[in-house]
């Protein structure tokens, strides 16, 4: 008669696939670790993405919403142009989707241009909306504080709007079309595009960017706001 086994560990693979795939030797991977507990409520975060192909799940359906960004000069290289191509039912095509941003920026410097920036225009693909965060007019790269405004207009857009939902977003890091510049003239950091999203209003999901993959040495979460025994540690509380 065989004994049951008595162990709790779990098994992730058949056979030696856990003796083939040691995480310690992937050069690209991320470190997962577990996220804020307590209490559980609705509407109180912004999901992570780590390890997931956005442009699939979108693809796939996984989402009613998607925010990213666009400019008046050249989408060629940003995921807008690439939904715009792979979404059976979308009318839009990438040169169209340029087009339609410069018309509205030439609009918008004629009759509001003392109006604050940047704006959020809708390309409705059908099966999916995008929602495009502007990039100013006269730039090359969106602000932190050009995110603020964009996600402040984009959690208005989908406040009691079910069939907006679920909605996902980039980023905007290292992005080649629509780059994101911090204070000291480089990228932010992670953190601070998730506070800054968090702050405006947003609580959908964040994939982050394909470049995070190189930060396997350091542990992430799941979610945000972070744990706040993190919080505690950084500031040196015991």
């Amino acid at each position: 008669m065989t004994t049951p086994s008595t162990t709790d560990e779990v098994r992730l693979y058949e056979e030696h696939g856990e003796e083939l795939l040691s995480a310690a030797d992937a050069a690209e991977r991320v470190s997962l670790l577990p996220g804020a507990g307590g209490r559980i409520e609705p509407g109180q975060r912004i999901r992570v993405l780590w390890g997931q192909d956005m442009l699939r799940d979108l693809l796939d359906g996984r989402y009613r919403t998607v925010v990213c960004g666009v400019n008046d000069a050249d989408n060629s290289h940003g995921i807008v142009a690439q939904l715009v191509s792979l979404v059976p039912a979308s009318q839009w095509r990438e040169p169209a989707v340029t087009s339609y941003a410069k018309m509205f920026q030439e609009s918008v410097a004629i009759h509001a241009a003392s109006d604050r920036e940047p704006y959020v225009l809708k390309y409705d693909l059908d099966s999916l909306l995008i929602l495009a965060l502007l990039r100013p007019r006269g730039r090359d790269h969106f602000t932190v504080d050009d995110l603020s405004r964009g996600f402040q207009t984009v959690a208005k857009m989908l406040q009691g709007r079910r069939d907006r939902r679920p909605v996902a977003t980039v980023s905007f890091l290292g992005a080649r079309s629509n780059r994101l510049v911090g204070a000291g003239g480089g990228e932010p950091s992670f953190e601070k595009v998730l506070r800054t999203m968090y702050e405006a209003g947003y609580r959908g999901d964040v994939y982050p960017s394909p470049t995070s993959w190189a930060k396997g040495h350091v542990g992430v979460f799941p979610s945000y706001p972070y744990p706040a025994g993190f919080k505690r540690m950084r500031e040196g509380s015991s």
